[in-house]
């Protein structure tokens, strides 16, 4: 009976901490489907009595879901693909090539996580406009493509992998880009994966910069769109915004559901190997 002492009390770690995570997710849902005058009811109801769908008819009537979904998307998806594809080939340098001042130059690139947005957004925003990409898409894609965390996961994945598949593939006269593109990268993928859903769920909910960078509706996304839902909570209408943020969370996660397997691959590969 001692024996399973701790194991209950793991369990039971993991149960409180899984209710203070999902619990404001499930009043979130459940607050979007109740009427506008039960919205601050107090004590507030995790179950409501008779669900009203008519807040997710609003949120269409009042913004426009599907364009700022589709900016959203295109501009996630191209991100976690550039930083998917950078962040590995600037990983498998920093792990398997020597040259010179590497370590300083690794170095630079890690210091760079530790500066804020806010800090470098007025020069990012001056290039950007010398660009004349101003208020496009573009303006939110390119500069968040390099990547200085996904830069250092990969290299750390990439100095777990066998050393002996690039000196095999030396010896049979493979160039080191060939060597990275046939052997290492597919070898990477999961750790590929975790760069691109990470990527994904960050610039999915990505408010700062398409503030700062965009001035037409038509490129708004998703969640610079949400903001204009703020009118409704005037009118005690809070129901109509808590039914935008379940709409925004919908792809992300099921984003994560169909990344989760090779998340879970590529975090636990390095006490595999």
């Amino acid at each position: 009976m001692t024996r399973k002492l701790p194991g209950l009390a793991a369990y039971a770690v993991l149960i409180v901490a899984a209710l203070l995570t999902l619990g404001p997710v499930w009043w979130t849902f459940t607050t979007s489907l109740r009427p506008a005058a039960e919205s601050f009811s107090l004590p507030p109801s995790f179950f409501p009595l008779s669900p009203d769908f008519s807040s997710y008819a609003a949120v269409f009537e009042q913004i426009k879901i599907p364009l700022l979904v589709l900016n959203s998307g295109l501009v996630t998806a191209l991100i976690a693909a550039g930083q998917m594809i950078t962040a590995a080939m600037a990983g498998y340098v920093f792990a398997r090539m020597e040259f010179r001042g590497k370590n300083a130059l690794f170095a630079i690139v890690l210091a760079t996580m530790m500066v804020p947005a806010q800090v470098t957004i007025v020069p990012v925003f001056m290039i950007i406009r010398g660009m004349g990409l101003s208020d496009t898409l573009l303006a939110l894609i390119l500069p968040a493509i390099p990547t200085a965390f996904g830069t250092f996961l990969m290299r750390q994945y990439f100095l777990g992998l066998p050393l002996d598949l690039g000196e095999a593939a030396a010896i049979d006269g493979a160039s080191p880009w060939r060597t990275f593109f046939s052997i290492y990268a597919p070898l990477a993928l999961p750790g590929m994966a975790i760069v691109g859903v990470l990527a994904f769920n960050f610039h999915w909910n990505e408010f700062f910069r398409p503030l700062i960078f965009m001035i037409s509706e038509e490129n708004y996304t998703l969640p610079l769109g949400l903001v204009t839902l703020q009118g409704n909570l005037g009118t005690g209408s809070i129901s109509i915004v808590l039914a935008g943020v379940i709409l925004s969370m919908i792809p992300a996660v099921v984003v994560f559901l169909f990344g989760q397997r090779y998340l879970r691959e590529g975090l636990t590969a390095g006490a595999s190997k």
